[in-house]
């Protein structure tokens, strides 16, 4: 199985939020971000498998933290790689910003840590390319998934 580095996989997408993704005071809804969260995750996590004889599944939000709220005409953009993988599994970190179109100002206002598993026609899990990490930014945030992995392993 070929290795694949953590460019390959790098997703970037962005989505301008409208009334229908807000509560009535033009907040965002938590659940709105989450499922971009997901949708970006997987596409990131399909691109490190790159065969059609696999699918992935979300197995575990590991952490999605809000750290300022999105509200109605922010454009959100996600960002979205591999951290590290196991033999089935892949750990993917997504970046979450929010810019006001009229100020221009961008902020970081979301980040979460997904597990997905590939699997194949059956629903079976079958094994992942490995990870090949290029810079310290990567080394880091594969070390840090490493860690999270372990504590998630000592939980269970």
């Amino acid at each position: 199985m070929t290795p694949r580095s953590v460019a390959e996989s790098r997703t970037v997408f962005s989505q301008m939020m409208l009334p229908d993704d807000a509560n009535p005071i033009g907040n965002v809804h938590g659940g709105v971000i989450a499922k971009l969260v997901d949708s970006a995750a997987g596409v990131a996590a399909m691109r490190h498998c790159r065969s059609y004889a696999h699918a992935v599944v979300t197995a575990r939000i590991d952490a999605l933290d809000f750290v300022h709220p999105v509200h109605i005409g922010d454009v959100v953009t996600l960002r979205a790689s591999v951290n590290d993988v196991g033999r089935t599994s892949m750990e993917i970190g997504v970046r979450v910003e929010a810019e006001n179109l009229r100020t221009g100002v961008v902020r970081h206002v979301a980040s979460a840590y997904l597990v997905y598993v590939a699997v194949d026609e059956g629903g079976r899990p079958v094994t992942v390319p490995p990870l090949i990490v290029e810079t310290d930014d990567e080394r880091r945030r594969q070390t840090a998934a490493r860690q999270r992995r372990a504590a998630r392993e000592r939980r269970s």
